[in-house]
């Protein structure tokens, strides 16, 4: 009998819902159907003040979870329609949730994703896993990022390094060093579409630079790249993981203060932080890796992408290549780590997240069969 996961991936960019529906067998598996639910307007406007601020009311917390916990649900359904496939034959949906606020640091590190996966798991009859950062953070890990276990999973090669760009709202790395030969890393490495996006809305009134088309009309700015690139977190260490709260529209204004650029100048300049950001987190496997396989939305930004073949030494590629649309990467690989919590499996990596010991993640809200 098929074994039928659901995942779904909101991520810091804050532009919608991505949802996968996956067959997996013992050793594979395969991407039976995906379903993109964009947020609208109204709806991400708030999520982006809720993001950016520092007190949010309870009210608008508690409602945005269970508005996007329907939203999610609405997700699944139209996803299952699509495949003609029904609800009881779904083992579980892994929902990793809308992040709204990630501080791994500090006293009691916590980070907090809405979506409330009671709604979801009642309105669709389904088992749900959630929640799958915490006992990561439990652990002593940062919670973040998750994906690399996946990666790891899925595109591992036996006798090349790899290297895995995930390009969101924020853009994180994997290592991956050729099967049984060493240890695999993960880390957030800056901003990816998060500031792109930002600044495009504000400029162009879109939701992005389709294509990075508009960057590609400017000049890049050596001077505001090192202003952009002179803060700690580009020289920490990994394990590390951030988020929009970081790499805010308040960081970015404080960054441009005196600045007399041009708008399109700066988001060429915003372009070419995110792929100096990559490429120098990349740096000390570059010389060793085959290829550099990008997914997330930035793998849709073709200037993006031509930037970050300028800049690095191996040949620059999407996920396709490799058996996953980069669009859907995350989406699938939270389907995954819902089969690994529901087999009793950890699905994090100490080495990527500074956890001391491997965990199973996530809480499970039990569907229509209990």
């Amino acid at each position: 009998m098929p074994d039928y996961f659901i995942g779904l991936m909101s991520g810091t960019s804050l532009d919608g819902v991505d949802a996968a529906l996956v067959r997996f067998g013992s050793d594979d598996f395969t991407v039976v159907a995906t379903h993109y639910q964009a947020y609208d307007p109204a709806l991400r406007a708030r999520l982006q003040q809720t993001c950016y601020a520092q007190q949010v009311a309870f009210t608008e917390l508690g409602s945005l979870d269970a508005e996007l916990g329907g939203i999610f649900a609405g997700c699944c359904q139209q996803l299952l329609a699509s495949a003609g496939i029904g609800p009881e034959a779904v083992r579980a949906i892994g929902s990793h949730g809308q992040t709204v606020y990630h501080h791994p640091h500090g006293s009691h590190p916590f980070s907090l994703q809405i979506g409330d996966p009671n709604r979801l798991a009642q309105a669709t009859g389904i088992t749900t896993v959630a929640d799958f950062r915490r006992r990561d953070i439990a652990a002593g890990g940062q919670g973040a990022p998750l994906a690399p276990a996946f990666h790891h999973a899925a595109f591992q090669a036996e006798t090349s390094h790899r290297i895995v760009a995930n390009i969101g709202g924020i853009a994180n790395l994997t290592v991956l060093p050729p099967a049984g030969r060493g240890e695999v890393l993960g880390f957030d490495c800056g901003p990816g579409n998060t500031l792109l996006d930002h600044w495009a809305q504000r400029h162009l009134g879109t939701a992005w630079d389709a294509g990075g088309e508009w960057a590609r009309g400017g000049q890049a700015d050596v001077e505001l790249l090192g202003r952009l690139l002179d803060d700690g977190y580009f020289r920490a260490p990994p394990p590390k993981s951030t988020g929009q709260e970081h790499f805010s529209p308040d960081w970015l204004n404080g960054k441009l203060q005196g600045c007399a650029l041009p708008p399109r100048d700066v988001q060429a300049t915003l372009c070419l932080l995110t792929a100096t950001a990559i490429v120098d987190a990349a740096a000390p496997w570059s010389g060793l890796t085959g290829h550099l396989l990008v997914c997330g939305g930035g793998s849709n930004n073709a200037f993006l992408m031509e930037t970050l073949q300028r800049l690095v030494p191996c040949p620059v590629t999407t996920t396709e290549a490799f058996g996953v649309h980069p669009d859907w990467v995350e989406a699938v690989a939270f389907a995954w780590l819902a089969r690994q919590t529901l087999t009793g499996r950890p699905g994090n990596l100490p080495s990527v997240t500074g956890a001391g010991s491997p965990v199973v993640l996530g809480a499970v809200y039990p569907g229509a069969a209990g």
